[in-house]
Parts: structure tokens; sequence; C-alpha cells
């Protein structure tokens, strides 16, 4: 049960390359949290835009950073957190409140990044994601924050940044690799975002690699389409088919693991 052995994706580009990345999702979020209101419904999310920034808020009971180096350190054993749980346990925190999460949550991943060494990036933990490098599990939290974003434009946000969404992209597709590989799954994927590029990823039994893409759309199994259209697909807020797939069969391979992410940005309904 300890450190993954072989490539581990984009953490491999080690935290210079990663943390700034991390850290301008976290403050694109943050701004779009800040000009929403959170009574709105997100009807895509299924959810208020208080909920969704409760799921990503740091709470006394949902240390998050804190959760994952601990377990890090301790070999990556037991339970993901529920992140149900917290959401419902806060509902009627008030907008300040929340946002003062979000900004907690944002500035403890700042200080894991100046703070803590480097030699913890690579040992994995456990969280809402899965077991993975705890270097890959902090840009994973991209993933969500994209989703997020783009849910939080029903409560009046302006529509997410493109580098948001793009990283939010690189975010899912190394997750993908990094749970694929888990679950001892060869091959790979593209997600194509033309004009601009897209990213793909490639696993084997010494682990996963990600990669950028220039204008050219590659071969192989390949899901074509606009970011915010790929991501919302992805967290199950829209249809897969409206997008262009080219070589499902290899694509149904990691239906599972799709799924899985997809379940990390689901909100739990009110209860009545």
């Amino acid at each position: 049960m300890g450190r993954v052995v072989g490539t581990h994706g984009l953490a491999d580009a080690g935290r210079t390359e990663v943390a700034p990345r991390v850290l301008a999702a976290w403050d694109a979020f943050l701004a779009s949290a800040e000009s929403a209101d959170l009574e709105r419904g997100c009807s895509t999310a299924g959810s208020t835009g208080a909920d969704v920034c409760i799921r990503l808020g740091l709470w006394t009971e949902y240390a998050a950073l804190h959760d994952l180096v601990s377990s890090a350190r301790s070999g990556a054993v037991g339970p993901p957190p529920d992140l149900d749980a917290v959401v419902e346990t806060h509902r009627s925190a008030g907008r300040d409140e929340i946002l003062a999460a979000l900004r907690r949550h944002r500035d403890a991943v700042s200080i894991y990044f100046n703070s803590f060494d480097e030699w913890l990036d690579l040992d994995p933990t456990v969280s809402p994601f899965g077991r993975l490098p705890l270097l890959t599990t902090l840009l994973g939290q991209v993933y969500p924050l994209a989703v997020h974003a783009l849910d939080l434009v029903d409560c009046g946000a302006p529509p997410p940044p493109d580098f948001l969404l793009d990283s939010g992209l690189a975010a899912f597709v190394d997750l993908l690799g990094g749970l694929a590989c888990e679950d001892g799954i060869t091959g790979g994927a593209a997600v194509f975002t033309p004009p601009s590029g897209g990213w793909a990823f490639a696993c084997g039994e010494e682990g996963w690699t990600v990669t950028t893409l220039d204008r050219r759309r590659p071969g192989g199994t390949v899901i074509e389409g606009p970011a915010a259209e790929v991501l919302a697909a992805s967290a199950g807020r829209s249809e897969l088919r409206a997008l262009r797939v080219h070589q499902q069969a290899g694509l149904l391979r990691l239906t599972d693991v799709v799924r899985r992410l997809g379940r990390t940005t689901a909100m739990p309904k009110p209860q009545a």
C-alpha cells in the first residue's frame, strides 16, 4: 500500500507546474461564487448555489487537505469522505460562512504547496475520487471546481474562464488515467476540444501519462466537443450523445471510471 511505482500523469511534472494551475482554478471558482446568488437554484446540479459551494468548503468535520495528508501518511486506508453528509450538515450556513469555508480550503491547499515536504506528493491518499497520489488528488480538485463553476452560471455567475475549463479537462483526463490504472485497465483515450487542442492519457502496468493535444484530432478513442460540454456530460449534467465520440468501444471500457468521477460532482437531494 505504499507509493505508486512508475509514472503518475501530470503529477510527474511536480508541484512547481501543478500548484499554479490548482491555485488559479481556486481563485477563478471563488470569483464565480462571490458573484453568484447562492440562494438560487442550479438546474444543472439539481440543487442550490449554496449546496454546490458547501461541498467544496473546508469545515470542522471535513478538514479536506489535512485529511488527505493524514491519509497519505498512514498508508491510504479507510473510507473516502462523505461529502453528501457535509452538505446536509451545513445547509443552514449563511453566504459569508460558505464563502469563508471556500477560502479556507483554498488557503489550506496553498499552505500545503508552500510548507509541506515534496516527498508526500506521490504518496497515495484516499479521496472522493479514489486512491491516488496526493498531488494527483490536489490537481483533481480542479475538475469539480470547473464543473461547479458551470453550475453557478444558473445562479448569476459569469461563464467560467477558458483556462478554468481547460484545467478542469486536464484534471478530468489525469483522474481517468490514474483510476484506470488503479482498476488494471490499459490503453488510453483523449478529449479533443477544437480549435485549441485538449488532453490525452495512456496507461499501462507502469502507471499513466498525460499529454496535451495540438489542433489535430488524434487517433484512437476520442471525445470531441467544447470544453464546457465535455465537462457537463462527464458530470451527468447533459447527455454524452451531444458530443462526438470516435471509437466508442474504447470508451465503454472506461464507463465505470467516468461514472465514478461524475458522482464526485453529484449533489444530494434536499431532505423533506
